[in-house]
């Protein structure tokens, strides 16, 4: 797993945009509302999206795996090592986090994204 799979799995998604955040995060977003963030600067490169409320404590304590600084109380972990998840896995993951974040959007910006 690298870098670029991460991009192109969210990059998959409808409406998806990508920026570099605080001068070395790459992020991704829908409606502006991040889903992924990956550390750029860090070896092994980790990454961080939200889980269902229900499932971040058992994730949040897989080996590698813990509450994301700044964003746990919202049910976000940051992995340590992106090759620690399978491919299948981060397609899983990274759409979960991308329908929970594009749920909460206002009702009005998600039918406008739809549209596009």
């Amino acid at each position: 797993m690298d870098i670029e799979t991460i991009r192109n799995i969210c990059q998959s998604f409808p409406s998806v945009t990508e920026d570099v955040k605080w001068g070395h995060d790459l992020v991704f977003s829908v409606g502006l509302k991040m889903f992924c963030v990956v550390g750029l600067d860090e070896m092994p490169v980790s990454t961080s999206f939200k889980v269902k409320d229900e499932e971040f404590e058992e994730i949040a304590n897989r080996p590698g795996f813990k509450p994301a600084p700044y964003v746990a109380k919202y049910k976000w972990v940051l992995i340590d090592d992106i090759t620690r998840m399978k491919r299948a896995d981060w397609e899983f993951y990274l759409k979960q986090s991308y329908e929970l974040v594009k749920a909460k959007l206002p009702a009005k910006l998600r039918k406008e994204l739809e549209n596009n």
